[in-house]
């Protein structure tokens, strides 16, 4: 049997309570997960992709299928990214409907840069459908509770960056 390897990429600028209810669906649909932490040039992360990638690994750490997740920084293209980690499969993270015509977009062009490649839609639980990375990185700005978006850990680099 084949092994199921699947991509879920993200700048995880910081990874959150959402992010991780991602992973945990993904871990249902494929038996690799691959989190590849982007090096977005679009976006302007306010950690390292090092730092990135340390605090994903962190925050999966103790997942029940850890064992099955592999946490690699990328830059570059996606589909060439999936080709090298033999991947057929890209998750994409859904929190609301403003999110669905964006990824449709990517979801569209990656399809059209590599046609082997399926983006499979997994929408975070209704708990967590809120969440986002630059509100998080807000509410820690300001000095707000953390303990409802991101880990303990997460929640300590956020406060030391802001403290600076």
């Amino acid at each position: 049997m084949t092994q199921r390897t699947g991509i879920y990429p993200g700048t995880f600028d910081p990874i959150t309570k959402g992010h991780v209810d991602v992973i945990t669906q993904a871990l249902r649909v494929v038996d690799r997960l691959v989190i590849a932490v982007a090096d977005d040039v679009m976006k302007t992360p306010i950690f390292s992709m090092k730092e990135r990638a340390a605090m994903v690994k962190g925050d999966v750490t103790g997942l029940k299928d850890a064992k099955r997740i592999t946490v690699l920084p990328f830059k570059g293209l996606l589909v060439d990214f999936a080709v090298k980690q033999e991947s057929s499969i890209i998750i994409r993270g859904l929190r609301a409907i403003s999110d669905f015509e964006y990824e449709l977009q990517l979801a569209a062009t990656n399809a059209r840069l590599n046609p082997s490649l399926q983006t499979v839609f997994l929408p975070a639980g209704e708990r967590m459908q809120f969440i986002a990375s630059r509100m998080v990185k807000e509410v820690a700005r300001l000095g707000g509770e953390l303990s409802p978006f991101v880990s303990d850990a997460v929640a300590e680099k956020l406060r030391a960056y802001f403290k600076r």
